[in-house]
């Protein structure tokens, strides 16, 4: 039996016990439409929800990594994947009741882009190469977790929308676990100096923000403009990648900001 890695301050059992959908019981939907949702908010939110609801395009790529042979790491992404999507269908509802209604979501012709298929192909060989490989997919998942944690935080704080600020609160809650879970395990994979510098060299040459590889560049560069620009989206930046440097073999290590910097 594979020894146990959840560090100890991560409760799995719990974790799992009260995984589940996120609970939009007391949420006043007819709110909504009657305070104004701000234009950038939308589109924000639009780009969230895309994002989201396809968490489960995902896996196909983690199916074929040595990430699901750890039961624990396997049984924790089984609960995020559900969680995520029901991110997705909470944001799609505000959307709705906002007079924004999501279509559906357009799809490439024929095949799956090339690139794509070259990316998945790549990580698949990585992880059977690299015993590892956990490392990478533990540290990732911590910077797209965090980034994405702050990013609500910001729309929270931009939008200033009443629902929509308690909603964001409730999917809060969730990604601040996943966040939790991703980094905790990573400290622990990092401690390995040969596992870090590697990790390290991947992340700051292929890292972008989440959503980076399935929307257009524009719908990108809008979202981190939209969040992450001026004094207060700046410090929101800056603190991802300070907390991200407290991570072995991350200490100088800027990926936020310095994203934001060579698109400006």
């Amino acid at each position: 039996m594979a020894a146990r890695i959840a560090p100890p301050d991560f409760d799995l059992d719990a974790y799992v016990a009260r995984s589940g959908a996120l609970d939009l019981s007391e949420i006043p939907w007819d709110d909504v439409p009657r305070h104004p949702v701000p234009a950038g908010a939308l589109r924000t939110l639009r780009y969230m929800q895309d994002i989201e609801s396809h968490t489960i395009v995902y896996l196909r790529e983690l199916l074929a990594t040595r990430a699901i042979d750890d039961p624990e790491v396997a049984t924790f992404l089984a609960c995020w994947l559900y969680e995520e999507t029901f991110h997705g269908i909470a944001i799609r509802r505000f959307l709705e009741a906002a007079g924004q209604p999501v279509g559906p979501r357009a799809r490439p012709r024929g095949q799956e882009p090339l690139a794509k298929r070259v990316e998945a192909a790549a990580v698949a060989a990585l992880s059977k190469l690299w015993p590892d490989f956990c490392a990478l997919h533990m540290t990732w998942g911590a910077i797209n977790e965090l980034s994405t944690l702050t990013a609500y935080r910001r729309l929270a704080d931009v939008a200033a929308h009443p629902v929509l600020e308690d909603l964001l609160a409730r999917i809060m809650r969730d990604e601040s676990r996943h966040f939790f879970f991703y980094y905790r395990q990573a400290e622990i994979r990092l401690a390995n100096p040969a596992a870090a510098r590697v990790t390290r060299l991947l992340v700051e040459r292929f890292w972008a923000p989440v959503g980076s590889g399935e929307q257009p560049r524009d719908e990108v560069r809008f979202l981190v403009d939209y969040l992450f620009t001026g004094a207060d989206g700046r410090a929101a930046a800056r603190k991802v990648d300070d907390t991200i440097r407290r991570l072995p073999g991350f200490r100088t290590v800027r990926l936020l900001e310095g994203w934001i910097d060579r698109c400006s």
